[in-house]
């Protein structure tokens, strides 16, 4: 697979990189993890737009700021809480869905030689997935690919698809001049002021109102319109993130009948 790994530039939550091989992990299997500290404090992870339609149901989809937006799934409005793993990561409910970026890793696919269209399977030995367990699957089985290590690049290429389609989505969304700066603001009952979240990107829904119908025409024979509407209708979810904070003791407390809360920015 290849015989140097990148070593900058790395994705959240990823330590550090290096190509799986025979030479390095022919003897060794790879089991599933179980912690992953970091997520407890991370609150926003990369989505593709095949994932809208399940994550909406559980998480806000906002859009990062800048000039190259990606979409992300808001596990919490504050910057370091995530409202659905514990302290190591874990996930507090089982029928919670988890975007394909957790489940993809510690694997990911990389080139290796900048410039280069071909991409390694690469893995963060950090993060405890292989090793010379006792238990486990095979990386490799007679010097090939084993069926874990097969359906692990499989699931990787369909994440890499899965983000050449959002790179798309995003392209349409900036061309159609879409998106503008959000705003959310939540105001719990007994509040005197709401809680203002924002640093984000949202459809602007009056500018969609506006388009002519040739072009909303075009979006939904193009799949965008179900994408966008999805997106808007899970700006809701950030309530119910709220009081998850809240519950939780990892979010502001509402006073009742003293100071206003300070509006928090996300």
């Amino acid at each position: 697979m290849a015989s140097a790994a990148p070593n900058n530039g790395l994705p959240m939550l990823y330590n550090t990189l290096e190509p799986v091989s025979t030479q390095q992990h022919g003897t060794l299997k790879v089991r599933g993890i179980e912690t992953l500290p970091a997520l407890a404090t991370t609150h926003a992870i990369p989505l593709t737009v095949d994932e809208f339609a399940l994550a909406q149901r559980h998480f806000p989809i906002i859009f990062s700021s800048g000039d190259e937006p990606v979409p992300l799934a808001l596990m919490g409005l504050n910057e370091g809480v995530n409202t659905f793993v514990d302290a190591e990561g874990k996930p507090l409910e089982g029928d919670v869905y988890m975007p394909a970026y957790l489940r993809r890793y510690p694997f990911l696919l990389a080139r290796l030689t900048e410039g280069s269209d071909e991409l390694s399977l690469c893995v963060d030995p950090s993060a405890g997935a292989i090793g010379d367990f006792e238990d486990g699957q095979p990386l490799f089985t007679d010097g090939q690919p084993s069926e874990a290590t097969t359906a692990i690049l499989q699931f990787c290429e369909q994440f890499e698809e899965a983000g050449q389609r959002t790179a798309l989505f995003m392209a349409e969304l900036k061309k159609a001049d879409l998106l503008m700066d959000g705003e959310v603001a939540i105001q719990p009952e007994g509040a005197q002021q709401p809680f203002v979240y924002r640093g984000f990107q949202m459809v602007d829904e009056e500018k969609l109102r506006e388009l002519r119908g040739d072009e909303l025409r075009k979006m939904n024979q193009n799949g965008l319109l179900p994408l966008i509407y999805a997106h808007l209708f899970s700006l809701a979810q950030a309530r119910d993130i709220f009081a998850r904070q809240v519950r939780q003791g990892k979010g502001p407390v509402p006073q009742v009948g003293g100071a206003a809360p300070q509006p928090v920015e996300a």
